[in-house]
């Protein structure tokens, strides 16, 4: 979707990309998952526990964005619809120097999906399959097959996305290059 006011091909920032969204947004489910856990008369410490995590979320996606900005030659803002324009399966841009920064965070986030891969996946099924097995070993059964049939549906639904993401960005960086 091309941007009228700023005369270019760059995707227009979306309010849920903006910071104070991520924020509020951080803030109620912050809120409603301590408000689930210990009740609803428990909301003041809901609410005084969830600001700094809210916090620590903006100030991370924050540094993420300018650090993945920097090194791609982008505006921090301008790296969500980038995201968002390689995940829908979007056309490559036209202007050469969006085409140069969209490649460079191609090949950056290609790079950290491979990079990680081989210790994120042991790592998470050992914690899921190693707490089915202790639930077991514990003789919880009705736990452990919970735990268990959890363990197997996360595990499938990233590899899935994973291996998605990653075909995504091969996708695009083909689309760049021609």
């Amino acid at each position: 979707m091309a941007s009228a006011d700023r005369g270019d091909d760059r995707p227009r920032p979306r309010r849920r990309d903006r910071l104070w969204a991520i924020g509020v947004t951080a803030l109620v489910v912050g809120v409603g998952v301590r408000l689930l856990m210990n009740g609803a008369s428990a909301w003041p410490s809901a609410v005084v526990g969830a600001v700094p995590a809210a916090a620590w979320i903006v100030w991370w996606v924050r540094r993420r964005r300018v650090r993945d900005a920097g090194a791609v030659g982008a505006e921090p803002q301008d790296v969500p619809g980038m995201e968002r324009q390689i995940l829908k399966g979007g056309p490559a841009p036209r202007d050469p120097e969006r085409r140069r920064a969209m490649a460079a965070l191609v090949d950056s986030r290609q790079e950290r999906l491979r990079r990680n891969r081989w210790w994120a996946f042991p790592v998470l099924a050992l914690i899921f399959f190693g707490t089915s097995a202790l639930w077991f070993a514990s003789g919880s059964v009705g736990a452990g097959s919970a735990m268990l049939g959890l363990a197997v549906v996360f595990m499938g639904w990233l590899t899935w996305y994973n291996l998605r993401f990653d075909r995504r960005l091969s996708q695009m960086r083909g689309r760049l290059r021609s």
